[in-house]
């Protein structure tokens, strides 16, 4: 039923098929560097990334533990879909800063 309150407008937008291709050239240009950059060339290999299970099991930690340290930006991240994958050398990273934490309380005579 038509409701005049409920108006969808499609725009149509022409160009010129020079303006297109020099457009989509553009575009192609824009992928190809955005490809070529280091950190980005293997970001599609997740099988050295961990998974929420392996860093829990690393860090002896919960799930919610892990869930806070990505909150407060202490472990790096990445999502690829509904899945969150850890770079191994950023989980190491926070296993040495919770081992140094670990040696100074003991120095200092207490215990976290």
């Amino acid at each position: 039923m038509y409701n005049p309150n409920d108006v969808r407008l499609m725009e149509i937008i022409c160009f010129k098929r020079k303006a297109f291709e020099e457009f989509a050239m553009k575009i192609e240009r824009f992928i190809r560097l955005v490809s070529d950059l280091p950190y980005l060339k293997d970001a599609g290999k997740t099988n050295e990334w961990l998974d929420h299970c392996d860093v829990c099991r690393k860090l002896k930690i919960s799930k919610r533990t892990l869930q806070t340290l990505r909150d407060n930006g202490t472990l790096a991240y990445t999502k690829i879909g509904n899945r969150t994958y850890y770079l191994p050398e950023d989980v190491e990273r926070v296993v040495m800063k919770v081992e140094d934490r670990h040696r100074e309380a003991r120095y200092r005579g207490r215990e976290i």
